[in-house]
């Protein structure tokens, strides 16, 4: 089996904050199962442990995450290359001060055998952080401090 092609992986990268966003749980694993149905691997960020499964890798994260974080990939920011895919994605989220914006660089590479390699590089909050902390205390419990 070949990786997805540029249409295919444009069109997944194109629906995935909509989906998200829209709190479509099924609409949102159905997209990435149009790309990837294999091994999922995952940085998030890189510098801590990797996950693996697409449980660990994708349900997991909508849980702790889509309840507050809103999606926007940064227009102009969005490159398929061959089988990759990278980004820069906005995180939206209210905090006490309001609105809020965080940036996470993201990349994906899909495999020939429907496998995907993820990796994200952000700041990660202090698990006392206001904003977030909380949710880190249970998605990154060994970086109590944040990176």
């Amino acid at each position: 089996m070949t990786y997805p092609d540029k249409h295919a992986l444009l069109s997944w990268a194109r629906h995935y904050p909509d989906l998200w966003n829209a709190g479509d749980k099924q609409a949102w694993i159905d997209n990435w199962q149009s790309v990837a149905t294999g091994d999922f691997r995952m940085l998030d960020p890189v510098g801590t442990p990797e996950k693996q499964g697409f449980k660990s890798c994708c349900e997991d994260s909508w849980d702790l995450f889509q309840p507050r974080v809103r999606f926007r990939i940064q227009p102009g920011t969005l490159f398929v290359c061959a089988n990759e895919v990278a980004w820069c994605l906005e995180n939206h989220f209210e905090s006490q001060d309001g609105p809020q914006v965080q940036y996470s660089l993201e990349t994906y590479q899909f495999g020939e055998n429907s496998s995907v390699n993820i990796r994200t590089y952000y700041r990660v909050p202090a698990h006392d952080n206001e904003n977030l902390g909380d949710i880190f205390q249970d998605y990154l419990p060994e970086n109590a401090k944040g990176i």
